[in-house]
């Protein structure tokens, strides 16, 4: 008898980890663009730490903070 789950065709493959990569990838560049449109300096260190990340709910986090945060501090502050 034939077992279903509820993973879709791809769950848990390389394929589906390229696709997280690139989400992350693609959330990261869209925080550094937000904070440089608003003038807001990100040091070496902030942008490796956002570049790096590939926690998509983080990134998200980060979006939403970036767009009032004033310097990276209160980007990566702790809720």
């Amino acid at each position: 008898m034939a077992t279903r789950t509820s993973r879709f065709p791809g769950s848990g493959t390389l394929i589906e980890e390229t696709r997280i990569q690139g989400q992350a990838e693609g959330r990261a560049e869209d925080i550094l663009r937000v904070l440089d449109l608003r003038g807001v300096e990100v040091p070496e260190a902030a942008r490796e730490r956002i570049t790096s990340c590939t926690d998509l709910d983080t990134l998200g986090t980060w979006f939403d903070r970036a767009v009032t945060a004033a310097d990276t501090q209160e980007l990566f502050a702790e809720a």
